[in-house]
C-alpha cells in the first residue's frame, strides 16, 4: 500500500511528548510492513511555545498545521502557566488551532474492553460491551461566545460567559452524528438542557429536523443531568451521543471513567479539510519526564487518524487489534497496574507496535506459487 501522508506533530506539554512519540514509533512499524509513508513534522504549541515564542500557537505552528494532511497533538498546559492571562495560557492555543482549522466536530469513543473491566469503576456486569462515541460540537457554544471576561460593576467583580449557537452550527455536527451512527448501530442520543437554556431549544429543534433525514436511525433526546446519570446506570444503552461543546467536555470525561482509565481514550477533532488527533487526557506534569504514562490514548489516535483521515482503515484496525491483544496479555501501565508490576511508557510502544506488525503480516495477501 503506497502513498505520502503528511502529519504535522505537535508533542506540546507535560507527557505530551512521551506518548506522541510512541505513537509515532508505531506509524513507522507500520511503514516498515505496509508501505505507507509518513512525513512528519514537529511544531511547538501550549507552554512549550510560550516559553520559547511568549506566545501559545507560534505563526510557524500554523504554517505547519496548514501544510499537513493531519494534525497529531500530545497535551497542553501545567501549573507553571497558571499565572498568564487567558489568551496566553497554554489551553488558548489548542482554542485557536481548532478555530483556524475549522476544526467543528469532535469524536470521543470509549470502549470497555474485557480484559480491563475490572479497572472500572462501575460493577463488571454493569459495565461490560460499553461501546460509545461522543460526538461534540467544538467551535460554538460557552467556550467561543461574547460577551465573555470579567467586569466590575456596583463596586464587585462579576463573571461572564456567553452561550451561542447558531443554527448551521448545528446542522452540520449533527449529521456527523447521525452519519456515524448508520456505520455503527443506528441509534443517536442528543443530549442538551433544553427545560432550562434557549440554545438548548434550538438545539433540540435543529437535531429533530436533521434526524427526519436519517430514518433508519432512531433518535432520543435527553437532558444533560439524565444523561449524566445513565452513563453510570446503564452505560451500554448508548451507541452515538451527539452534544455541544461544554456538555461534550464534561460527559467524555466522564465516559472514560467507565474504561478505567483517561489514558485509553483517543479523540478527533474534524473538519472539512483537516482533522487534529489526540489523547483527551491532559499533560500530567507530575509525571512528565518519568517514563510511566499510558500512551495507548496517543496510538488509538493515530489509529483514528488513519481511519479518518487517510482512509487506511485496515491499518487501523490493525493498530486497534493490537493494542488489545497487548491488554489481554496482561500488559499494563501505571494508571492500570494496580498490584500488578508496571511497563514504562516505551515498553508499551514497543509491544503494540510489535504486535501491530503482526497483525499486518498476518493480514497480507499470501503470494500465489507459479506452478
Amino acid at each position: 500500500m503506497q502513498g505520502t501522508y503528511r502529519i504535522a506533530v505537535l508533542p506540546g506539554d507535560g507527557i505530551g511528548p512521551e506518548v506522541t512519540g510512541q505513537a509515532i514509533k508505531v506509524l513507522k512499524a507500520v511503514e516498515e510492513i505496509q508501505g505507507p509513508m509518513f512525513r512528519f513534522q514537529t511544531g511547538l504549541i501550549g507552554g512549550a511555545a510560550i516559553d520559547e515564542t511568549a506566545v501559545p500557537l507560534p505563526a510557524e505552528t500554523i504554517s505547519i498545521c496548514h501544510n499537513a494532511q493531519a494534525i497529531l497533538l500530545g497535551a497542553v498546559g501545567g501549573p507553571r502557566w497558571d499565572h498568564q492571562r487567558h489568551d496566553l495560557r497554554p489551553e488558548a492555543g489548542l482554542l485557536q488551532l481548532r478555530q483556524r482549522q475549522e476544526l467543528y466536530v469532535n469524536l470521543r469513543p470509549a470502549v470497555v474492553h474485557d480484559s480491563l473491566v475490572y479497572l472500572s469503576a462501575l460493577k463488571p456486569d454493569v459495565v461490560r460491551g460499553t461501546d460509545l462515541v461522543i460526538v461534540r460540537e467544538l467551535l460554538g457554544g460557552i467556550y467561543f461566545g461574547n460577551p465573555r471576561g470579567i467586569f466590575a460593576k456596583n463596586g464587585e467583580r462579576m463573571g461572564i460567559n456567553t452561550e451561542v449557537y447558531r443554527e448551521h452550527e448545528i446542522e452540520r455536527v449533527a449529521h456527523r452524528a447521525f452519519q456515524l451512527a448508520r456505520l455503527r448501530r443506528h441509534k443517536v442520543t442528543s443530549v442538551d438542557k433544553a427545560n432550562v437554556l434557549e440554545s438548548s431549544r434550538l438545539w433540540r429543534d435543529v437535531v429533530t429536523r436533521i434526524g427526519r433525514m436519517y430514518g433508519d436511525v432512531e433518535l432520543q433526546h435527553l437532558y444533560v443531568d439524565s444523561c449524566a446519570m445513565q452513563l453510570i446506570d446503564r452505560p451500554t444503552r448508548f451507541d452515538v451521543v451527539l452534544t455541544n461543546n461544554m456538555f461534550g467536555d464534561i460527559l467524555s470525561d466522564e465516559a472514560a471513567m467507565l474504561t478505567g482509565s483517561i489514558g485509553l481514550l483517543p479523540s478527533a477533532s474534524l473538519g472539512e479539510r483537516t482533522a487534529l488527533y489526540e489523547p483527551i487526557h491532559g499533560s500530567a506534569p507530575d509525571i512528565a519526564g518519568r517514563n510511566r504514562a499510558n500512551p495507548i490514548a496517543a496510538i488509538a489516535s493515530a489509529a483514528m487518524m488513519l481511519k479518518y483521515s487517510f482512509r487506511l482503515e485496515m491499518i487501523a484496525d490493525a493498530i486497534e487489534r493490537a493494542i488489545a491483544k497487548v491488554l489481554k496479555r496482561g500488559v499494563r501501565t501505571a494508571d492500570m497496574a494496580g498490584k500488578k508490576r508496571a511497563v514504562t511508557t516505551t515498553r508499551m510502544g514497543d509491544l503494540i507496535a510489535q504486535e501491530t506488525q503482526k497483525a499486518l503480516k498476518a493480514s497480507a495477501p499470501k503470494k500465489s506459487r507459479k506452478r
